[in-house]
């Protein structure tokens, strides 16, 4: 087993974990790996509406980030959060966006076909 380069715990930058998540398709890979912990990239990459050449890209930039680990295994490649690097570094962070990520995905309005209660 191998793993690909990323950076120490303590030369992650803030303002690189943030860039790296503020794409909504590497924030949707964080957050598969969050709710299921280790998978292979190509089930992190599936259904995500992108081409792999794509997903590749989002892979890295997470993992130069500081937000996931990459290892390599034959042909595998295996990827997980590094949460516990991130509390360290960043306490609450990862969790805070991951939580407002899962509020602002959720519907915001009732559909078109259902009333909605009358304000007060």
């Amino acid at each position: 087993m191998r793993l690909l380069p990323h950076p120490a715990t303590e030369d992650i930058e803030l303002t690189e974990v943030l860039r790296a998540l503020s794409d909504p398709v590497r924030l949707q890979i964080v957050a598969r790996l969050a709710a299921c912990g280790e998978l292979t990239c190509t089930v992190a990459g599936d259904d995500l509406g992108v081409h792999k050449s794509t997903a590749s890209h989002h892979y890295r930039t997470l993992r130069e980030a500081g937000v996931v680990v990459t290892k390599q295994e034959g042909r595998l490649k295996y990827m997980s959060l590094r949460r516990d690097d991130l509390d360290r570094r960043f306490p609450g962070l990862l969790d805070s966006i991951l939580l407002a990520a899962l509020t602002t995905s959720a519907p915001a309005a009732a559909p078109a076909d259902q009333p909605t209660a009358p304000s007060a």
